[in-house]
């Protein structure tokens, strides 16, 4: 079998955010996107924390009643993010992911950001190894 690892399935050019932006620029971002949530990051790439729509929502309902843009990332964004390296396996990230736990995480090196894992490409990269399991054989 071959090792399955993040770096062969993450998404490499992920939306990503500054922690001084507007949540109303950052709900922009998602709604033109298909990722739920994303990494923030500073102005050399290190990651500093995670936003996602969910975090967005009070915000945006507390705006919208007062018709005004008053909240930025860093109010909403969790800054105590789980992480994993390029290097991690699949299988892990899988178990990893099994419950209540993160649907995405940010992939690391050295500290900066080089993409993002999600649920949907484990389950791709699962996917793709089990087909090759059941390649039915010619008869020769």
């Amino acid at each position: 079998m071959k090792a399955l690892i993040a770096k062969d399935y993450m998404q490499v050019r992920p939306i990503t955010f500054k922690a001084e932006m507007m949540v109303q620029s950052a709900v922009a971002k998602f709604v033109n996107s298909n990722q739920l949530g994303g990494p923030v990051i500073d102005a050399n790439g290190h990651l500093i924390g995670w936003v996602s729509e969910q975090d967005c929502i009070a915000v945006m309902l507390k705006e919208a009643y007062h018709c005004e843009q008053v909240a930025q990332v860093k109010d909403v964004m969790r800054q105590d993010v789980l992480t994993v390296s390029p290097q991690t396996s699949i299988l892990e990230l899988a178990e990893m992911m099994i419950g209540q736990k993160p649907k995405m995480y940010p992939v690391l090196e050295a500290g900066r950001l080089v993409g993002v894992i999600s649920r949907h490409d484990v389950m791709k990269a699962i996917h793709n190894q089990l087909d090759t399991c059941f390649i039915p054989q010619a008869h020769a």
